[in-house]
């Protein structure tokens, strides 16, 4: 038996520690195909032969309620991700937009912005408008807060938001000289603690590759989140889509490389979901990273390409397909309400 099974052995045991996560990160390409293979079993256990599919079109649309404003101005995003959200910057257009959506049949909404100088996303002064959403309407919200303070954490909960989506990264470099955000990292562990005293729905994000798009620090934050007690149904990862605009140089994250991160994710929660999200790169390495990252142990996508579905149909003819018109991080049992019209999947079929 070699090095790499009696590692994998121990790990799903149940006997593994974060140095033995560590080496699993530091693996040879070649030597992939036994933690595929195990990050496949642990997640036909617990999750069946399923993909979930998530395409949210304009019935979950993503909202910024800064305009195209950010503080931080971070390298790797540089406000550019904020132009292509919808721009509602005033509570009663926000209230308006809202009811319209419900009405015409939209399932929900990311509401989300640019970060304040102290890494917040100023939701506080919306948080009245979503609540009186929430009690008008079915729609989900997402809502992304950065590192909050008590007042926000308190209303969010009162207002019923069904999700907040958190961003973790424990890379003190990519927090102060890609975010531009001057903080200690205890700083994330007490938004956190807010979080889960006012009992909202924790959906943490880990983007791979911030560090100049190598991996990094992307274990940290697996441990923070494991040893935070989060014990989230969820976890989304995001990619590093190397921007043409910053005077610092990316390179473009390793295929192989994030499919580690989130095998070892699969290893450390196996009976948690793991999303890979909308924000990867494009081109060529777009169905590469999706396909690794389907052998690694995901259970839902945020719009896929049809090849990446064709080629899962032969790599494995017994799964299923199940369509949602959302965003990737909804709770489960929202699905009833986020399941895709035939309209909505017209590019998937004939897969």
């Amino acid at each position: 038996m070699n090095k790499t099974q009696l590692l994998l052995d121990k790990v799903e045991s149940g006997l593994g520690s974060w140095l033995d996560f560590t080496m699993l990160l530091n693996l040879d390409s070649n030597d992939l195909e036994p933690v595929f293979t195990l990050a496949q079993k642990i997640t036909r256990k617990n999750f069946g032969n399923i993909l979930k599919i998530y395409n949210p079109t304009k019935r979950f649309p993503a909202i910024s309620i800064t305009g195209t404003e950010c503080a931080l101005e971070c390298e790797h995003c540089n406000k550019k991700y904020l132009h292509g959200m919808e721009q509602i910057l005033e509570k009663k257009d926000l209230e308006d937009f809202l009811i319209k959506l419900s009405k015409n049949n939209g399932v929900g909404a990311l509401i989300s912005g640019g970060s304040s100088s102290d890494g917040s996303v100023p939701l506080l002064d919306f948080i009245d408008t979503i609540k009186r959403v929430k009690r008008e309407t079915n729609l989900i919200i997402n809502t992304h807060t950065g590192l909050l303070n008590e007042e926000t954490a308190r209303r969010l909960a009162d207002a019923d938001v069904d999700i907040v989506s958190f961003d973790i990264n424990m890379d003190e470099e990519v927090v102060r000289n890609i975010y531009h955000l001057d903080i200690e990292l205890s700083e994330y562990k007490t938004a956190i603690k807010l979080l889960k005293e006012y009992d909202l729905n924790i959906v943490p994000h880990i983007c791979i590759g911030l560090y100049y798009g190598r991996l990094n620090k992307e274990l940290e934050s697996i441990k923070f989140i494991k040893e935070t007690e989060i014990n989230p149904s969820l976890i989304v990862i995001i990619i590093l889509i190397p921007p043409k605009d910053s005077k610092i140089k990316f390179e473009s994250p390793k295929p192989e490389e994030i499919a580690k991160v989130i095998a070892v994710l699969r290893l450390v929660f196996p009976k948690t979901e793991i999303s890979l999200g909308c924000m990867r790169p494009r081109g060529k390495i777009k169905n590469e990273i999706e396909k690794v990252a389907i052998k690694a142990g995901i259970t839902r996508i945020e719009i896929p390409s049809k090849d990446t579905l064709k080629w899962l149909k032969n790599y494995n003819s017994k799964i299923q397909f199940k369509y949602f018109s959302a965003c990737c991080a909804i709770p489960n049992k929202f699905e009833k309400l986020a399941e895709s019209k035939k309209s909505d999947i017209k590019r998937y079929f004939n897969i």
